[in-house]
C-alpha cells in the first residue's frame, strides 16, 4: 500500500483565534478566459454566519477597474448571487463584464441579524477587503464604483456619502474584516432605493403577494419604530449626507409607478445631491413599478447603467 507523503505545517500559520479574513485562493478560469472566485469570506463575527463575496474579473490584461454589486431584499432577505426577477443574472453579470468591468457581488448582515448600520458596515467591509487584496484579484483599487437595487441601492447611496469625515462617520465605517482603509467610491448606481427613511416609513405598504409574513422593513431595519424614533431613520438616510458633502456622480433609476419604494425618494436624493453640487442624474422609467416590472427596457436600463459606471471607472472593454 502506498502511502501519502507527509504534509508540511508552517507554525507561523497555526495561530488562534484564526484571522477574520484571507487572501482569495487561486480562481477558476472559465472557457470564455474570465476568472472566478467564489464564496471569499471578507468579514467574520462571532455568533453571525461568515459574510461572503464572489468576484468575476474579465479575460485579459488587468488590473480592472470594480463594480461592487449589492443585492436587495428590504434588508430582510435576498443573496448575492441573484438580481432581482426581472433582470437576469446573465445579463447584468454579462454587460458588466464585456465593459470591461470586474463584478464584485457581496452578501451582508439582514436586519433580523442585526440593526443599522450592521448592513453598511458590510459594505465598508467589502471594499476594504478588495483593496486590500486588489493585487490577487485583478483589481484597480483606486477605481471602484457601487451599484445596488432597493435594499442595495439605499445601501450604495450610503456607501457613496458617508466617509470617516461624515458625521458619525467613524461609527457608520465599522471595523469588522479588514479592521482599516479607505472605502471612498468613484461612482454610484443606486436602483430605486430608499434616501429618507422617515418620509418612505409613511408610506402605505403595499399588500405582498406572498404567504410568508414579513415583518416592517423600517422597524426591522432600526431595530425600533420609526414614528418613536425618528432620530435612528434619520442616521440611515442617504439624504441626511448628502448636503455638505463631496458626493460622487450618481445615477438614479427609478420607476415613476413604484408602489413600495415611491418615486419620490429619487427625487429627494436627486435634490440633495444637486444642492451639494454633486453630478446626478435622475432617470425615470415610465410606468414601472418596483423592480422595473412592466417595463420593456429592462435591457436599455442596464446598457445605461453600465456605459455609466465604465465610464467614471475608466473601463477599456
Amino acid at each position: 500500500m502506498t502511502q501519502s507523503p507527509p504534509v508540511a505545517f508552517d507554525a507561523a500559520d497555526m495561530t488562534w483565534p484564526p484571522p477574520p479574513f484571507q487572501s482569495p485562493v487561486a480562481p477558476v478560469t472559465g472557457a470564455d478566459g474570465v476568472r472566478r472566485f467564489d464564496g471569499i469570506t471578507y468579514a467574520t463575527t462571532p455568533g453571525y454566519r461568515p459574510r461572503l463575496l464572489d468576484v468575476q474579473v474579465p479575460a485579459g490584461e488587468g488590473p480592472f477597474p470594480a463594480v461592487v454589486w449589492i443585492h436587495g431584499g428590504g434588508w430582510l432577505d435576498g443573496d448575492r448571487r441573484y438580481p432581482p426577477p426581472t433582470v437576469p443574472a446573465e445579463l447584468l453579470h454579462g454587460a458588466v463584464l464585456e465593459a470591461g468591468l470586474a463584478l464584485v457581488s457581496i452578501d451582508y448582515r439582514h436586519s433580523l441579524e442585526a440593526p443599522f448600520p450592521a448592513q453598511l458596515h458590510d459594505v465598508k467591509a467589502a471594499i476594504r477587503y478588495v483593496r486590500r487584496f486588489a493585487d490577487a484579484l485583478g483589481i484597480d483599487p483606486e477605481r471602484i464604483g457601487v451599484w445596488g437595487e432597493s435594499a442595495g441601492g439605499h445601501l450604495a447611496a450610503l456607501a457613496g456619502l458617508v466617509g470617516p469625515g461624515s458625521p458619525d462617520g467613524p461609527a457608520l465605517e465599522g471595523t469588522h474584516g479588514v479592521g482599516s482603509g479607505e472605502t471612498g467610491v468613484l461612482a454610484v448606481v443606486d436602483w430605486y432605493g430608499v434616501s429618507d427613511l422617515v418620509a418612505a416609513a409613511a408610506h402605505p405598504m403595499p399588500v405582498m403577494p406572498t404567504e410568508v409574513e414579513f415583518p416592517d422593513p423600517y422597524e426591522a431595519l432600526l431595530g425600533a419604530r420609526v414614528d418613536e424614533h425618528p432620530e435612528l431613520a434619520r442616521a440611515a438616510s442617504p439624504v441626511t449626507y448628502a448636503e455638505g458633502s463631496n458626493p460622487p456622480p450618481f445615477l438614479l433609476v427609478h420607476g415613476t409607478a413604484d408602489g413600495l419604494v415611491p418615486y419620490s425618494q429619487s427625487e429627494a436624493l436627486a435634490g440633495a445631491l444637486t444642492r451639494a453640487g454633486g453630478e446626478v442624474t435622475l432617470r425615470p422609467v415610465e410606468g414601472a413599478d418596483h423592480i422595473f416590472l412592466g417595463s420593456p427596457e429592462i435591457v436599455m436600463i442596464v446598457d445605461e447603467c453600465v456605459a455609466f459606471l465604465a465610464g467614471h471607472l475608466g473601463a477599456r472593454a
